[in-house]
């Protein structure tokens, strides 16, 4: 899917991020990190600052997710640049987490159990491991926390377009993450499109396709693009946006 975009003539970076055992807001500051550092070398790589999307699949799906969702909230920057905005002008989430309070939701009984163990990994991403005196404690432990790591916590207000797609078979992250994501946009007036692709499960065969893949650039294609006459930004012989 990177190469087709690159392909398109978009520029594309692919950002490293902090994951577990480091505990949220880690990623998410990384996150926009790569956000501003692409506006402060907009020049140097070819960038339009004024478009830039992201994209992600299951937990790149989730912090795309965040960075999209919380446009404007400046409490996750931190790092370099803080002169460049870390807001996107897009999203595509695949197979994403918006609410890492009920990720395993409609699925059987013991798939539910291990999500509400100490040990799951959004139990490690908000509330970190146990050490010393701390047993550790399940997602739900502080509904509160969790949800401020959540898509789902940050969904008032306006946000850019999302795209958002998930497997119907899915076993790993319920589908339900990207239909109740996909609801609280459109009832905040917000711009989303929703695709439930049927059959495909997390990150199989289905999600490399060339339809799918087409579906993604197209989205990004008619997304970003904006009129040449408009002040500061990159001609129809330039790249058309920036992942």
């Amino acid at each position: 899917m990177r190469m087709a975009l690159a392909q398109a003539g978009f520029v594309v970076a692919a950002a490293e991020y902090r994951t577990v055992p480091d505990t949220f807001p880690a990623p998410v500051q990384d996150g926009k990190a790569a956000v501003r550092y692409l506006r402060e070398h907009a020049a140097e790589y070819g960038i339009d600052p004024q478009r830039i999307g992201v994209l992600g699949d299951s937990a790149g799906g989730y912090l795309a997710q965040m960075l999209g969702v919380t446009n404007g909230e400046n409490i996750f920057d931190k790092g370099d640049y803080l002169n460049q905005s870390s807001d996107v002008r897009a999203v595509v989430t695949l197979y994403g987490l918006s609410n890492l309070l009920n990720i395993g939701a409609g699925f059987p009984k013991n798939i539910q159990d291990v999500r509400r163990s100490p040990a799951s990994t959004e139990a490690l991403l908000v509330n970190g491991a146990a050490f010393r005196d701390f047993p550790g404690a399940a997602i739900g432990k502080d509904e509160k926390k969790a949800l401020n790591a959540s898509p789902m916590g940050h969904i008032s207000g306006k946000k850019p377009p999302f795209l958002i797609m998930h497997g119907s078979a899915d076993t790993l992250v319920s589908p339900v993450q990207s239909a109740q994501l996909f609801k609280a946009l459109k009832e905040g007036g917000n711009p989303a499109e929703y695709v439930l692709l049927e059959g495909a499960n997390h990150g199989d065969l289905p999600w490399y396709q060339e339809p799918l893949i087409h579906r993604v650039v197209e989205w990004f294609k008619q997304t970003l693009k904006v009129s040449a006459a408009t002040p500061g930004v990159a001609t129809p012989s330039n790249p058309n946006a920036n992942l």
